[in-house]
């Protein structure tokens, strides 16, 4: 047989012909797209256009699936696994912090797992865990620790490792926040009081004079960002062990830096420490007014609550959340009718359920004292300003410890509050209970 009769056509003409292509031989795809780009401009083409445009279009996926083929190819063969990490052997199981994150990503999703899989690390145990280094991250301890100490979450899962099972630390969470590219903090605080001392807003009659309202009264707030730290002793054999070093430093040194920044936003002094918003000049207060207890009964908390969130509504700042201490939190669970069905929940058995009351958000917090609550807009009153994430360092420098062949771990960060609207929180005190 024929070269010519092995060649396979790349058309026919609308009498029924084939068309082969000029050079011989099975055509390229981008000779069948320059064929047929030929044929579409020629103005004398007798052929059947229908017929044209479908092989236009199977070209153009053709060329379409062989691009995104190359691209795979070229992704796979760029491909590779960071310094110090196994082979995907799935046999094998994964070393703590390797894990991805929710979402899939393979990017550290807490302070622990950029600590162990940063490079930093993997150079400090080569070169025999000698000087000191640091691992930053955005998003009291007793002893020391040995090898013999287990993490809090002893089953190795993928994701985020729990912290200390402990009381919520969500009170940062509630507050709008940002990032501060310096150490000193200057912000403007509302003192104009409520609104109805300033607005004179009125309707006024046409030619007449407007009113003006005020005045508008504000402090220039000038403070620098705090630096909150700790730190704890682990020996060499340990900080080997990627899951004591993550079950330590999510169990221990993060949760004490989150711990310890949920107490400043409530109750920070504003001038060696963070200004807490409990501290701060201008916040709503609420109490139940004192009264002849025969005739005027204590409020319940929960009835207490409702009123100082109208407090807030008065004041123009629609409150949307309250943060309590557990003790009170509990009394308002546990308040019941007089036939004893509980008044705020429907079922103990649902502990999961999200906490609210009255349309807040309720956060408990061991931070706040017992018989005070803090209700407001949080995110319209404070924005927490933050200098850098949790910062992780591990060194050796020590001189108790050198001999000792153990290392120090520490954790900072740098943050503070401004309370620019004072005026958007209201500081509830519970009544306490008669015999």
């Amino acid at each position: 047989m024929s070269n010519f009769a092995r060649v396979r056509p790349i058309g026919r003409r609308r009498d029924g012909r084939p068309i082969y292509p000029i050079k011989g031989g099975a055509p390229t795809l981008l000779e069948q797209r320059d064929e047929i780009v030929r044929l579409l401009q020629d103005p004398n083409y007798d052929g059947d256009p229908a017929e044209l445009l479908a092989r236009a279009d199977k070209v153009a996926a053709d060329i379409e699936a062989a691009n995104q083929r190359d691209a795979r190819l070229r992704a796979l063969k760029a491909a590779q696994l960071p310094a110090g990490d196994p082979d995907p052997n799935p046999s094998q199981r994964q070393q703590p912090g390797m894990q991805p994150d929710p979402q899939g990503q393979p990017h550290p999703v807490t302070a622990a797992e950029a600590f162990v899989r940063s490079a930093a690390l993997e150079h400090f145990r080569a070169n025999g865990k000698q000087g000191k280094f640091a691992v930053e991250h955005r998003a009291a301890p007793a002893g020391t620790v040995t090898t013999g100490t287990q993490p809090q979450q002893n089953t190795r899962v993928p994701g985020i490792i729990p912290q200390n099972p402990d009381m919520p630390l969500l009170v940062a969470n509630l507050l709008d926040r940002q990032t501060s590219d310096g150490n000193t903090l200057e912000y403007m605080r509302d003192t104009s009081g409520p609104q109805s001392t300033w607005n004179k807003a009125a309707v006024v009659a046409e030619g007449q004079d407007k009113p003006m309202s005020g005045p508008f009264t504000f402090d220039l707030i000038t403070t620098t960002l705090k630096t909150v730290a700790h730190w704890v002793p682990i020996t060499r054999q340990a900080a080997d062990d990627n899951g004591q070093l993550m079950g330590y430093i999510n169990g221990r040194l993060t949760y004490g830096l989150e711990y310890k920044l949920d107490r400043q936003i409530l109750t920070g002094n504003g001038t060696t420490e963070m200004q807490g918003i409990l501290t701060t000049p201008g916040i709503g207060s609420y109490q139940q007014a004192a009264g002849d207890p025969a005739t005027v009964p204590t409020d319940p908390k929960l009835i207490t609550l409702r009123k100082a969130k109208t407090q807030g509504e008065l004041a123009l700042y629609p409150p949307d959340a309250v943060v309590m201490n557990p003790l009170d939190w509990q009394d308002i669970e546990l308040d019941t009718d007089a036939n004893g069905q509980f008044r705020v929940i429907t079922s103990v058995t649902d502990s999961g359920a999200p906490m609210r009351i009255w349309g807040l958000t309720v956060v408990t917090s061991v931070a706040m004292t017992a018989g005070t609550a803090l209700l407001g807009g949080y995110r319209m009153g404070a924005t927490l300003w933050e200098r850098q994430g949790i910062t992780i360092l591990m060194t050796d420098s020590h001189a108790d410890y050198f001999t000792a062949n153990t290392l120090v771990i520490l954790a900072e960060r740098r943050a503070n509050v401004a309370v620019h609207t004072p005026q958007a929180f209201v500081r509830v005190t519970f009544a306490r209970a008669t015999a």
